[in-house]
């Protein structure tokens, strides 16, 4: 087995993770913009469940396979400590400030049926918030952070983004 599985696992699953939140965001903005078909089939949210679902399981992976890797030497603090790190802490710290963000947002929905309305809508807009904390981790920490590659679908992903947010907003008013 190669040496590097550890590695490489960590930069897929993070790379996966972020590709993840993408799609819970921009589901959930067309999901709830007027300029969609009403009602929606029941498959429609669930889809964006299971994308956000699925970006905290590739998180967990993204960082299990830091602790595991000996690259680095990520200790339990470096990764669930904002600014621990002695390896790019600041870069770090987004994807940490991210973390828990995700948490926070799935957590609330999971539960969202005993939280006041409002209170769950606060959490869940700042989605957008969690986009751009991790779209900042995925451009600066790391061995990929430098790639064209996601450059641009960082780049392509906030414009599909932000042009889903100002039709949704131009349909509400």
């Amino acid at each position: 087995m190669t040496t590097h599985l550890w590695w490489y696992t960590s930069r897929a699953s993070g790379i996966v993770a972020w590709a993840l939140c993408w799609a819970a965001v921009v589901w959930g903005i067309s999901l709830t913009g007027r300029f969609t078909r009403r009602p929606k089939p029941a498959w429609v949210l669930d889809l964006h469940r299971w994308f956000g679902a699925l970006a905290v399981i590739f998180v967990v992976i993204h960082t299990a396979s830091l602790a595991l890797d000996n690259f680095v030497s990520f200790g339990l603090a470096d990764l669930f400590v904002p600014l621990a790190s002695k390896w790019h802490p600041v870069a770090v710290a987004w994807g940490i400030i991210g973390f828990y963000l995700l948490l926070a947002i799935e957590g609330t929905s999971l539960i969202m049926k005993r939280l006041p309305r409002r209170f769950w809508h606060g959490v869940h807009l700042s989605s957008y918030v969690l986009y751009v904390v991790i779209t900042i981790h995925l451009l600066a920490a790391g061995t990929d952070a430098g790639q064209p590659v996601l450059f641009w679908a960082a780049i392509g992903g906030s414009l599909a983004i932000a042009m889903l947010t100002i039709a949704r907003l131009n349909a509400t008013s």
